[in-house]
């Protein structure tokens, strides 16, 4: 009989050293941590993070947007205990389980109208390549394959595989790969602090959306389709519009033949207040992709929904014709029991309802930080907030960042903008303690 080992101790400065003599760190600049060390996280407990030393850091940015219903919540822990027991992958060509059968039928009933199939891959950018590839062939496959070109919001992101990249537009993650990529179109964002003085958000995303048909008019013939984050753009500094936005993209999109796809992979999973944020411009895209929170932060997971008259162009005797594209963890079952597990919360606790209250109650309580005189640009749309700071440090971001920690909280700026996406399952004390933080931290930026 093999008996376990017993957990090794960690030691702070050794998992330090051992990290950065082996780990390549994503989204940094490496050489960084010289000045910045890593921090050896241990455990988590709800909103908050723990680290060798158990100092605590309440996660205001719900670990890169992931976290839905805190950390080792008990609930997703169970489900996914229960199904270690019974099936832990196998592969979905040729073969199926409960749980993916589940959770796409789960997701066909919450989706917009009409969105019934759901395409599994493994992380956002996987569920971005999906649906590029799928609109391109789908144009193809009904005898139009010079469809091949896409466009998209300008400041958009939608990850970071090739795919994904030729559809970014942030110049930190395109540029030093723009030699691999296909320069695709922008077209301007309804941000609405781009707006002019005096001019409502309404009447600024109406005209972005006119530059939106000007495009069509001339370029419908080449292009497959029109891809969007809903209401929020986050890697634009959480960049904020109106919904009737989605409304003109929808009706252009189908007065010009060019299909529509919500990347909804931040804002989807009750992120904007509503289960999906295409909800509040009351649309159905051609492809709705979502990830991270679709399994409260637990594992990867991603899925492409979209409605039958994509499917069926694919749908022929002829393999060819097929939709030939796989992960080799397509639909995993523990992903699919987690994903599962994080939709039951939402159904048994009423989680949107609450998140109205909760939202309601920051947004009352964090006035004094909204009044600070460095602080611009206040903005809420469901669970996500951000504001700008007006700083002399050029390198806002980081000294942020590292005063966050040192009040105990993670905030992890985007430029001079500042966020919160913090996990549902804060409280009102916590939501106390995230303003209260950040206002000290605000005060010694500036």
């Amino acid at each position: 009989m093999i008996s376990a080992m017993p957990p090794t101790p960690i030691q702070p400065q050794n998992l330090l050293t051992r990290s950065l003599s082996a780990v390549w760190h994503p989204c940094s600049q490496m050489k960084h941590y010289e000045q910045f060390p890593l921090i050896p996280m241990t455990r988590g407990s709800g909103v908050w993070l723990y680290d060798t030393d158990e100092n605590r850091y309440l996660d205001a940015v719900s670990s890169w947007w992931v976290n839905l219903f805190g950390h080792c919540n008990p609930r997703i822990n169970a489900a996914l205990r229960d199904q270690l027991e019974t099936l832990e992958h196998v592969m979905l060509a040729g073969f199926t389980h409960e749980p993916v059968v589940q959770l796409s039928e789960r997701l066909r009933e919450l989706a917009p109208a009409g969105l019934g199939y759901c395409f599994y891959g493994s992380d956002g950018a996987s569920a971005i390549e999906i649906a590029l590839k799928m609109s391109a062939h789908y144009w193809r496959n009904t005898g139009k394959p010079h469809k091949t070109q896409f466009i998209s919001l300008q400041n958009s992101y939608h990850g970071e595989t090739l795919g994904a990249l030729s559809v970014t537009d942030v110049a930190l993650f395109r540029d030093a790969y723009s030699a691999l990529i296909r320069q695709q179109a922008t077209v301007p964002s309804p941000d609405s602090r781009l707006a002019e003085t005096g001019e409502s958000a309404e009447d600024f995303a109406l005209r972005c959306a006119d530059k939106l048909e000007q495009h069509l008019q001339q370029h419908h013939a080449q292009l497959a389709a029109f891809i969007i984050e809903p209401l929020v753009q986050g890697a634009a500094g959480m960049a904020m519009y109106h919904p009737i936005y989605l409304q003109r993209a929808r009706q252009l999109c189908d007065e010009y033949g060019v299909h529509l796809i919500a990347d909804e992979i931040a804002v989807g999973m009750g992120r904007t207040g509503t289960m999906f944020a295409c909800e509040q411009g009351d649309i159905s895209p051609d492809f709705l992709c979502l990830s991270k929170g679709i399994t409260g932060g637990y594992l990867p997971l991603s899925v492409v929904m979209t409605h039958d008259e994509i499917y069926q162009a694919f749908y022929a005797d002829d393999t060819a014709r097929g939709f030939l594209h796989s992960h080799s963890y397509t639909g995993n079952p523990l992903a699919c029991r987690a994903a599962l597990a994080t939709l039951d919360i939402f159904a048994q606790d009423n989680v949107l309802a609450a998140n109205r209250d909760k939202a309601a109650y920051l947004n009352t309580i964090a006035q004094p930080l909204r009044d600070h005189p460095s602080v611009k640009n206040w903005r809420n749309t469901g669970m996500v907030w951000a504001f700008e700071v007006n700083s002399p440090h050029r390198d806002f971001a980081q000294r942020c960042f590292a005063l966050g920690l040192k009040n105990e909280i993670l905030l992890r700026p985007i430029g001079n903008t500042v966020y919160f996406m913090p996990p549902y399952i804060v409280t009102n004390n916590e939501i106390d303690f995230i303003i209260h933080r950040t206002l000290k931290v605000v005060s010694q930026l500036v």
